[in-house]
């Protein structure tokens, strides 16, 4: 053994760095699930209404059933077109599930009179005591 090999440097032995995603996946499943939990959803009715301003508007109880009235005086529910007679039949059989239901028409602004009292009148004569009609909420002083 010569002494020039004890002088030769060694090369230190470098520790490879690893770059773990695992956490990183861990965390945007935990914020996919906290934002689908916290997210409130809200009922459609599957048809655009342009409602009627008020000042004197509510919001909507938990417990409420949208019924849509298009300005042709077509009714809907879930993006699905009722008659008057089916309109009876579906107020009554959510009646039986939930007797504190409450109705809502929501009404576009150009329909006729007589089909709002049409299908509120339905609503009535399928038991349904708890009725209202939605409007937008008239903020004073914006038009």
């Amino acid at each position: 053994m010569s002494m020039a090999n004890n002088f030769i440097p060694q090369r230190k032995k470098r520790k490879r760095v690893e770059l773990t995603i695992a956490p990183l996946i861990d965390m945007v499943f935990l914020l996919l699930i906290f934002f689908v939990v916290t997210t409130t959803f809200s009922k459609e009715t599957g048809i655009t209404v342009e409602r009627p301003s008020a000042a004197s508007s509510d919001l909507l109880p938990k417990e409420n059933v949208l019924i849509a009235l298009d300005k042709e005086g077509r009714i809907f529910i879930d993006d699905k077109e009722l008659t008057l007679i089916e309109l009876r039949d579906y107020v009554k059989a959510q009646l039986k599930r939930n007797p504190k239901t409450v109705f809502t028409l929501l009404a576009d602004k150009k329909s006729q009179t007589e089909a709002v009292i049409d299908a509120l009148d339905e609503c009535r004569l399928a038991g349904a005591r708890r009725l209202s009609l939605a409007t937008k909420v008239e903020v004073p002083g914006k038009n």
